[in-house]
């Protein structure tokens, strides 16, 4: 415990973290610059929310010395991935003109099923999904094929978490071979709901509600063009819940996407990411408030929620498709929702995609996972209350009800 110890006692310092990161790659201490590079996604408004982050986490967060432990290492990654992209970026600019086209993003709330959704789209083998490894480390673009020690690396961190919190793999599982959703892309520009996820952080948070987002999405973008430089792909299967509060930013820079909307009850919404996010925070410390969990994000997809109504009411962008799912069908029958949202989104598919997606699903249902038990009672949250506020989303969408 005590290179731990050493090492959580580090402060949350701007400066210092960047000049250690500079110091691991051989390059000279304060040279800021060496974090960024010409284009969009890759300049210095990292800077702002890195040091309110690095504040937050100082003054709000009561990280434990493992928390801290496995928080500079996060940061770390983030800052000598970022150095990374920065540098291919300055020697390969052109990989900026990589198109990415039509990519199809599941942008539901979390708990709605998303992650069985994407697992079932990845079953076509002409998507492609990103993993856990290539998000958190994608410089040097990867090859099909070939074996990568980042795949370890990743590994590692991704399963951290799950080690020291219990209960969190049941909830939802991480490793550097699974599907990732895009958050850990858009946390090289540290705007990003990954440290909500992780931390009790109150001025960040409030400052992530209202700052702009394009750079994050801009970052999203370069990523995935650093990785098909080397493998070249045809379609994209990206998914992520903050897509949600973010659909702006998202179609600017994916402005042929096709969208799939999931939807559950959001009072089961509640309970589940309750569940997840305490859970997740209990990794890195002991003051875990899971009412105050819940209201945030209460708040959070009310706003999310009724904004989707409005903007289903007025129009999606000319060039983009939406289709919609529910929580219920896709555990009924996911492959019937699956020829549903093809057409939709006016997608062909052929007899040996459908039976890949059929075996896809008939090997997940086969496999044994741990129960999340979750519940609505000690959110501290009315349910009546609540079902009243979301009333009109339910009755938009015909969500059924399963918390009573």
């Amino acid at each position: 415990m005590v290179p731990i110890s050493l090492e959580a006692a580090r402060p949350f310092s701007v400066t210092e973290l960047l000049d250690a990161a500079l110091a691991r790659r051989g390059l000279v201490s304060g040279d800021v610059g060496a974090f960024c590079a010409p284009g969009p996604g890759t300049g210095d408004d990292f800077l702002e929310p890195f040091e309110l982050l690095l504040e937050s986490l100082e003054a709000d967060a009561q990280l434990t010395v493992l928390g801290r432990w496995i928080t500079h290492r996060f940061l770390d990654r983030l800052l000598d991935v970022r150095l990374q992209i920065a540098a291919y970026v300055r020697e390969d600019p052109a990989v900026r003109e990589e198109r990415i086209i039509e990519p199809i993003v599941v942008v539901g709330a979390p708990r709605t099923g998303t992650t069985a959704l994407h697992a079932l789209l990845a079953a076509d083998h002409r998507h492609r999904v990103p993993l856990g490894w290539e998000l958190l480390r994608p410089v040097p673009p990867p090859v099909a094929g070939e074996e990568d020690g980042r795949v370890a690396l990743a590994d590692l961190e991704l399963r951290l978490p799950q080690t020291v919190s219990g209960g969190l793999e049941s909830i939802h599982a991480y490793s550097g071979r699974m599907h990732k959703e895009c958050l850990s892309a858009m946390s090289f520009t540290f705007r990003s709901e990954e440290f909500v996820s992780r931390y009790s952080t109150t001025r960040y948070i409030d400052w992530l509600g209202t700052c702009d987002m394009t750079p994050a999405y801009e970052m999203h973008r370069l990523v995935l063009q650093i990785l098909q430089r080397r493998q070249p792909t045809q379609r994209w299967v990206l998914k992520s819940p903050v897509h949600l509060h973010n659909l702006d930013p998202l179609l600017a820079i994916y402005p042929d996407a096709r969208l799939i909307v999931t939807h559950r009850d959001p009072l089961a919404i509640l309970g589940s990411v309750t569940s997840l996010i305490a859970t997740l925070r209990l990794a890195h410390s002991d003051a875990v408030s899971v009412p105050d969990i819940a209201r945030y994000h209460a708040d959070l997809y009310l706003n999310d929620l009724d904004g989707l109504c409005q903007r289903v009411d007025r129009g999606f962008p000319a060039g983009v498709a939406v289709a919609h799912a529910s929580f219920d069908e896709l555990r009924l029958d996911p492959v019937a929702v699956i020829d549903r949202i093809y057409v939709g989104l006016d997608l062909q598919l052929p007899d040996e995609v459908r039976a890949a997606m059929i075996r896809a699903s008939e090997e997940r249902a086969s496999e044994s996972y741990a129960v999340h038990a979750w519940s609505f009672e000690g959110l501290g949250l009315d349910p009546q209350e609540q079902r009243d506020l979301f009333a009109a989303y339910c009755a938009k969408f015909a969500v059924t009800e399963e918390v009573r």
